[in-house]
Order: structure tokens, then sequence, then C-alpha cells
């Protein structure tokens, strides 16, 4: 689609019991990196390990029930929106912490909880199982972004944000590829607003002068560092003019 970012559980997660009497299956770090071993590549999607334990609110009796790591992942990015930019990492102590929003500010009360997603969310009290730090570097070599449980201080929290794009680049980070598809739909919606219109260049001006106040904004917001918008005729040529083509 090119328009959305997947958090995708990968089999060999932990799953539970299933009606057809199938025994229990336990995750494990080496299932979950053979899994994406076997051939994930793309931007567009990320994953996460492990499973989360997080409290039932909705019923009123704290009940503790596990939910697969997506629902972390989509909960913190959530989170991490309502409080920042789309191209802020989602992941952290600061954007990715499960349970707990202020750890380490005075007067902050360790044992509250930030639930996910905002004020009537779940609330994630722990990890299925606890990695360590040679399970989370494993997990992250492989773009699998681990869950990370610390006992001493009682936190679980998001600690990577990469895509399960193979090959090194700016786009094998969440924050950069939500960025751009922010940025897509912005400019898109503008270039729907020319559709059809004469291919001069006062529509170009008019496609620029709508674009750039969208980049500027970026950039004061620490999207971007630096942003250059081209649209004349060394992009679009006589040529493409001719053909309705706007570059």
């Amino acid at each position: 689609r090119g328009d959305a970012l997947a958090i995708v559980d990968l089999a060999g997660i932990y799953q539970s019991v299933e009606d057809n009497g199938t025994t229990l299956q336990a995750g494990s770090v080496n299932a979950i990196i053979a899994e994406v071993e076997s051939g994930f590549n793309s931007s567009y999607a990320a994953a996460y390990f492990p499973n989360v334990r997080i409290k039932d609110i909705s019923n009123g009796n704290d009940s503790v029930l596990m939910a697969p790591p997506s629902v972390a992942a989509i909960g913190a990015i959530s989170k991490s929106e309502a409080q920042s930019q789309p191209w802020f990492a989602p992941a952290g102590f600061n954007r990715g912490g499960l349970n707990e929003g202020n750890a380490g500010l005075p007067g902050f009360n360790r044992g509250a909880l930030a639930p996910l997603g905002g004020p009537g969310g779940a609330s994630v009290v722990g990890t299925l199982e606890h990695l360590n730090k040679a399970d989370r570097d494993a997990l992250y070599d492989v773009n699998i972004n681990p869950i990370a449980r610390f006992p001493a201080t009682g936190e679980t929290v998001i600690f990577g944000q990469k895509t399960l794009q193979q090959s090194a680049s700016a786009l094998d980070r969440i924050n950069v590829r939500r960025m751009m598809i922010h940025l897509k739909k912005r400019v898109g919606d503008i270039a729907n607003t020319i559709l059809f219109e004469q291919s001069v260049g006062a529509t170009f001006s008019k496609f620029k002068s709508r674009v750039e106040p969208v980049l500027i904004t970026l950039k004061n917001e620490f999207g971007v560092s630096e942003y250059k918008v081209i649209l004349d005729e060394t992009t679009t040529t006589p040529d493409l003019q001719d053909r309705n083509i706007m570059y």
C-alpha cells in the first residue's frame, strides 16, 4: 500500500492453547530469529518480541492477561504520537515505556501505571519472557524490536524501533518510515488539488507555495534538518509538460 506501517506478530511468538487440542507453543528468541531470516524485508512493517502481561481494567477485577507484542507496540506508538510527532521514535524510556511514563522525575510514584494509548487503555505489568542483554542484541540484529523488562526498577520498555527492512538505510527506522508516510500523505493531498490544472509555471508555483509550509513545519519540529523543493523545467521538461506529467 505504501501508506501505512504494519505491526506484525511473527510465527515463533508464544501461542496459547487452541480448541483443536494442540499443546502450548512456547516462544523463543531462536524461533523468532529463524522466522525473520526466512525472508522478511519491508520498511513498511515492524515486529516485536515477546508477549506482554496486561492488567484487565474492563471488568474491574484487575486480572492479568497475556497479549501479543503488537498490542504493546501499537499502544506505545499511539501514546508517543499523543505526546509528540510521528517522527519521534516510539522507543526508550521517554516514549517506549509501557508501564511508567515519568520514571526519574522528582516525586514520581514508581508504582503508577501509564496506560497504553492514553487514559482508559490497558496497563502493561510485565513480559511473559525475560530478555537478557544478549537476547536483546540478537533480536535487534535481525530487526526485531525487544520489549525489555528491568526487574530492579519494575519498568517494561520497548528497546528498539527498527522496521523489517534488511538493508541499512534511514528507512530501517520506524520514525523515519512514519515521517515519510506522513509527508507523502500531506504532499499527496496538495497534489490532488492541482490535478488536471494547466502544466505551466503558475501551477508549479502554486504547488511549491503550498508544500513549503509543510516542510518548514517538519524542519521546525525536528523531522528533517534540511530540505529542498525543485519543480521547474529541469525536473519537468517540456516534453513531460506536453504529457501532463509534473515532477
